[in-house]
């Protein structure tokens, strides 16, 4: 077969009863062509009949399989007008040269608003502001009132301060054993505890770190003996959480009492608190703003490097400033030790507290204090603190 049996036939010009398109692969159309043959029989032997190529091709067709084929005088793209008719109401295929046959089908429609390319630009989002994640007016507001009233009860007259202490302490009880009941189911009892911690607190300021020790000893023996009035279903982790309790957060905050002992012990107590709320601030400030790494992602993912260089930052700044001019005898590299070991100290008392709250599933301990929490949340970093502080006041500058 020569490669002219794929166009028109071999004799030049047309020939008589050739009736236009065939349907493809099945001879001529019946009823488009005359009764006789095309041709005669030695040509119809070498002649192959001629593919019909479709006005519109299918979409997702095999367009290239009819390329190089020779196209019907039908119109080459669909928005072209057939013999002039409006488009729309032309024929298509094989109708509009007489053909009426059943394969001519119209063209599907067009969509009118096509989806986007995949791979379209698409408007980079709006950035997204920082959020302090608190009330911040509320917080600031809240601290300015604390601030006021620990200070006035600390120069003023030190035993309404050491009463301030023990509040605090009979609270932050309250929340601690409330939530551990609530969310795991610990009883541990707040009498004695309230009682003993409050004990605490006055003893350590009358009789020192001898009382102290000695009032925690029996605070915990009164939680070991309240607990026996009730079942002993759960009476290990009852008392477990109970001895917890009694040296987390009163006997720590004895120190604060010890530090005010001391004759200038107002102005200990208060570059105490200067430094831990200076060491938060920084942490806070440089960790908003510079924070990318994180320190301990699993127990607090807010808490950055950059925001702990941050507190240890201002921290030894502040604690060279107030030992030197606060403190009879004290230096400036004595004041950027201490600022450092606050820092420390500080941020190991947050992430303590983050894993308590972590494992009872809870954000703040309580919401007593708007902006901040519950007397916990303010006390976390503050406790772990006071007897870092107080030692190194008495290693610098004595005990009395």
């Amino acid at each position: 077969m020569n490669d002219s049996s794929w166009g028109s036939p071999p004799h030049a010009g047309p020939r008589a009863g050739y009736g236009g398109p065939v349907d493809r692969g099945q001879g001529p159309v019946q009823g488009a062509a005359p009764a006789g043959p095309a041709y005669d029989a030695p040509e119809a032997q070498h002649t192959r009949p001629m593919p019909i190529v479709p006005d519109v091709p299918a979409h997702g067709g095999h367009q290239d399989d009819d390329r190089g084929a020779a196209r019907p005088g039908g119109p080459l793209f669909r928005d072209e007008n057939h013999g002039g008719a409006p488009y729309g109401t032309q024929p298509y295929g094989d109708a509009a040269h007489g053909n009426d046959t059943p394969s001519a089908r119209p063209p599907a429609a067009v969509p009118q608003n096509p989806e986007p390319m995949p791979d379209a630009p698409q408007p980079a989002p709006a950035p997204q502001k920082k959020s302090a994640g608190r009330d911040l007016g509320a917080a600031i507001g809240v601290g300015v009132g604390l601030g006021a009233v620990i200070v006035a009860s600390l120069f003023v007259v030190k035993a309404v301060f050491v009463g301030v202490i023990a509040v605090a302490v009979v609270v932050g009880l309250w929340e601690l054993t409330s939530r551990l009941q609530e969310r795991k189911g610990i009883k541990a009892p707040l009498v004695p505890l309230a009682v003993g911690g409050a004990a605490m607190i006055v003893a350590g300021y009358v009789r020192g770190p001898e009382g102290a020790w000695v009032a925690m000893a029996l605070t915990a023996l009164a939680v070991l003996v309240w607990r026996m009035t009730e079942p002993p279903e759960g009476y290990l982790k009852d008392v477990t959480a109970g001895v917890f309790a009694a040296f987390y957060v009163p006997f720590l905050a004895t120190f604060v009492a010890l530090m005010l002992t001391a004759d200038d012990g107002a102005f200990r107590v208060l570059i105490f608190l200067l430094l831990t709320v200076v060491s938060d601030t920084g942490a806070y400030a440089v960790g908003w703003r510079f924070g990318k790494t994180k320190l301990a992602p699993r127990i607090s993912p807010g808490k950055t490097r950059e925001g702990l260089l941050g507190a240890v930052a201002f921290a030894m700044v502040a604690g060279a400033l107030c030992v030197q001019f606060l403190i009879d005898g004290g230096t400036w590299w004595q004041g950027l030790l201490l600022g450092l070991a606050v820092a420390v100290s500080a941020t190991l008392g947050d992430l303590g507290e983050s894993m308590i709250k972590r494992d009872l599933g809870i954000k703040d301990m309580g919401t007593l204090l708007p902006g901040h929490g519950g007397i916990m949340d303010r006390l976390d970093s503050l406790l772990p603190t006071a007897p870092v502080v107080w030692a190194l006041f008495v290693l610098f500058a004595g005990s009395g």
